[in-house]
C-alpha cells in the first residue's frame, strides 16, 4: 500500500512514514516467525508426499499373499519409493505406537480390522480398531486398556484365540509423533464403516485415509489395492480417479457389496 505525503507538515509526515515502515518491518519479522513456526511445528510435517512407504501385513498371520506384496512393491519402487515391509509378527502395540516417528508418506496397512464388538449375546457397532498379531492379556497396557484406547480382538469373536487391537483413541492419544501428511490405505474391513479412525489419523497428520465401507475378502481386498496403486502410483491419477477406476474393474466386494472410498471427500484431487 502506497501513502501519498502531504506538502505541509513535512517534518510530521517524515515522522509518520519512518513510524509505518519500522511498523511494517516489525511485522514481516513477526509474519516470518509465524511461518516458520508453522512450518516447524507438528514435528515438520511437510506439505508434500514423503517418497517412503511401509506394507504392514499383519494379515500374513492367517491369509498370507506374496504374490500382492511382491506386485505392491515393485510398484511402489518403479516409482522412486523406499519400501519397508513388516510381517506379521512384527505388528505390535508397541509397533503402532511408534509408527508416526517412521516418516511414511504412504502406508498400506493389510490387516484385520473390526468396527463391531461382542457384547453380552451380541455383536455392537464401534470405532474400527486395527488388529495386532500380539497375544491378548488384561495384565498388559492396563491404562490404555482402561482409557478405551486399546481393545481385545479375535478373528471368532468371541472365541480366542485373542489379540490387542488399538482404537481411534491410541492413534491420537498414544502414537509418537505426527504422520508426514501421509496416505493411509487401511486394506481391513469396515476402516469407513464411521469415520472415526479416519478422523483420528488425520488429526494425527495424515492427508486422507482410504478404506472399505463393509466387510471385504482378503483375495477381494488384495486384487482391489492393487488396481489402486497402479492407477494413483503409475499412473498417476487423482484419488478420486483411482477409487473410481479401481471400482469399476474389480467391482463391490462379491461377499458383501461393500464398495472403497475415502476420506476426507474433500481429498479426491489428491495426486503424486
Amino acid at each position: 500500500m502506497r501513502f501519498k505525503k502531504p506538502k505541509r507538515n513535512r517534518r510530521r509526515s517524515w515522522s509518520i512514514s519512518k513510524s509505518l515502515a519500522v511498523g511494517l518491518f516489525l511485522f514481516i519479522i513477526v509474519c516470518t516467525s509465524a511461518l516458520s513456526f508453522l512450518n516447524t511445528s507438528d514435528n515438520n510435517v511437510p506439505q508434500t508426499l514423503e517418497f517412503k512407504a511401509a506394507i504392514i501385513d499383519q494379515l500374513s498371520l492367517t491369509q498370507s499373499n506374496q504374490t500382492f506384496v511382491q506386485t505392491a512393491l515393485s510398484i511402489l519402487d518403479r516409482a522412486g519409493f523406499t519400501v519397508d515391509y513388516y510381517r506379521s509378527e512384527e505388528v505390535t502395540v508397541d509397533f503402532y505406537r511408534n509408527l508416526p516417528t517412521h516418516g511414511y508418506g504412504l502406508i498400506i496397512f493389510r490387516v484385520h480390522s473390526a468396527a463391531a464388538a461382542f457384547e453380552g449375546k451380541g455383536y455392537v457397532e464401534h470405532p474400527v480398531s486395527l488388529f495386532t498379531s500380539e497375544n491378548y492379556s488384561n495384565r498388559k497396557y492396563v491404562w490404555e486398556q482402561l482409557t478405551d484406547q486399546i481393545s481385545m480382538a479375535s478373528y471368532t469373536m468371541p472365541q480366542p484365540p485373542y489379540y490387542f487391537a488399538i482404537t481411534p483413541k491410541f492413534v491420537t492419544s498414544s502414537m509418537k509423533g505426527k504422520f508426514q501428511n501421509s496416505i493411509i490405505v487401511m486394506m481391513g474391513c469396515e476402516g469407513l464403516n464411521n469415520t472415526k479412525m479416519a478422523e483420528a489419523f488425520i488429526e494425527k497428520g495424515a492427508k486422507l485415509y482410504i478404506s472399505w465401507k463393509g466387510l471385504v475378502l482378503a483375495s477381494h481386498t488384495d486384487q482391489a489395492i492393487t488396481r489402486l496403486l497402479q492407477h494413483f502410483i503409475t499412473d498417476k491419477q487423482n484419488i478420486g480417479q483411482a477409487v473410481e477406476n479401481t471400482m469399476k474393474e474389480v467391482g463391490p466386494d462379491p461377499a458383501h457389496k461393500s464398495l472403497l472410498t475415502y476420506y476426507p471427500l474433500e481429498g479426491q484431487d489428491y495426486a503424486i
